[in-house]
């Protein structure tokens, strides 16, 4: 039912229309799904159960949320929101951006380059129009795996992170080496060789990492496994990137 609704709304209803409105035709929708088995972190939404996706993901109803965004907001929550902070995040989640957006004790912007999202501006993460030492806090989720020039974006993002600010990076990972090659360049291809697409790589834990490291970051990987059926929460292998200290 969920997978046919979204297929009329992104028929009829123009984009920009769509993500204005989208609280409040989640808001309608959600109403279906009240109960005390489930809460969204996000929302705070108390839920019967989530809305499951074809790719088994678990969906929030009232505000969209999958399950790797209620484990990025539980993590940003716990350990990196602090006041005052000037925040970059990069093709954020709507759910997310909003919520960041009502903080008013932070400097939250987003930025967007596809077009696909409602975004404050449009960088190109590989020349970004920002001084050096700028950011307190970049959120970096599963942007890099889209980016050629890899290598030049973690520069980039050294370059513009404050000395005491942390970046949190996340893309998909597989076993064994990084994955890629020039002369797949093709959607088609793209997607056989990668799992999507617009990807151009798969990732592994330890070729992210030397690559980052390459761009002068001191690089902690934190695995979360623990399992939450209330809140459904995903596992998840995420980097947390500062410069060195002097």
């Amino acid at each position: 039912m969920y997978k046919t609704i979204k297929f009329f709304v992104n028929k009829l209803i123009p984009r920009k229309i769509m993500f204005r409105h989208e609280p409040l035709l989640r808001k309608v929708y959600a109403t279906h799904f009240r109960g005390k088995t489930h809460q969204c972190n996000v929302c705070d939404y108390n839920l019967s159960k989530f809305i499951i996706l074809p790719n088994k993901d678990k969906l929030c109803p009232n505000c969209g949320s999958l399950s790797r965004d209620r484990r990025l907001w539980q993590l940003l929550k716990k350990e990196f929101l602090d006041e005052n902070q000037k925040i970059l995040d990069f093709s954020p989640s709507r759910c997310l951006s909003r919520k960041l957006k009502t903080i008013k004790t932070i400097d939250y912007k987003n930025t967007d380059l596809s077009g696909n999202f409602n975004a404050d501006y449009k960088y190109d993460i590989t020349k970004l129009d920002l001084p050096n030492d700028t950011l307190d806090l970049i959120i970096c989720y599963h942007i890099l795996e889209h980016i050629e020039d890899d290598q030049l974006a973690m520069n980039e993002l050294f370059r513009v992170l404050k000395p005491t600010g942390k970046a949190i990076v996340q893309t998909p990972y597989k076993e064994g080496e990084i994955y890629e090659n020039e002369k797949i360049t093709t959607s088609a291809e793209r997607l056989v060789h990668f799992g999507q697409e617009d990807h151009v790589r798969i990732y592994s834990e330890q070729g992210l990492k030397s690559r980052l490291e390459s761009a002068g970051f001191e690089v902690q990987i934190r695995h979360f496994r623990q399992l939450d059926t209330f809140l459904e929460l995903s596992n998840e292998t995420i980097f947390i990137l500062t410069k060195p200290t002097i």
